[in-house]
């Protein structure tokens, strides 16, 4: 299992649980609707949506006070946007990692198909925790949070080619030995 999220200028946008809000808005068309059917509160989703539309800079949701139909809510075509381009890269990796004969191909004999390589953008080192910014090799990007001593145990830069092993609560770095 791997968690996937959509970035806007380097602030998460949309993941897991805001792809479904967004689905369940488009199948309800009403954001108390989604909130019932997702199983969160009204407020929860209303500050996700207001909180993601900030970030974008553009409304996700256009919504329609009540009167004597009610109110309605819809996704934007920003918010189609969004949610297909998730998906989209959400079923990419899954069959990126479902593709046994790829790892088996490039060598790699594993229980869980889980590591993706590729070159490490950006490394942004905290007090104790560190993160690493991947560029893996299909067409997608994965950042992994990982402990400042593991970024500098493994002596890992912008520009070293890494593999993301992906675990089934994070990601971790991982870097051959001797390789710079």
């Amino acid at each position: 299992m791997c968690k996937i999220w959509l970035e806007y200028q380097g602030l998460p946008i949309l993941g897991k649980g805001g792809a479904e809000i967004l689905e369940a808005i488009r199948k309800t068309e009403s954001i108390s609707g989604a909130a019932e059917n997702v199983g969160m509160s009204y407020r929860y989703v209303w500050n996700y949506l207001a909180k993601t539309a900030k970030v974008v800079g553009a409304p996700i949701v256009q919504t329609h006070r009540g009167g004597k139909r009610g109110g309605w809510a819809k996704l934007t075509s920003l918010g189609e946007s969004l949610l297909k381009e998730y998906r989209r890269v959400e079923g990419y990796v899954g069959e990126l990692l479902d593709d046994q004969d790829h790892w088996m191909a490039v060598g790699l004999k594993l229980s869980a198909r889980n590591r993706l390589k590729g070159v490490v953008e950006e490394v942004e080192k905290g007090a104790v925790a560190a993160k690493v910014r991947i560029r893996i090799n299909q067409p997608a990007k994965v950042t992994a949070l990982i402990s400042k001593e593991a970024v500098e145990e493994l002596d890992i830069e912008a520009g070293d080619e890494v593999e993301a092993v992906i675990k089934a609560t994070e990601v971790m770095v991982a870097k051959e030995s001797g390789k710079t």
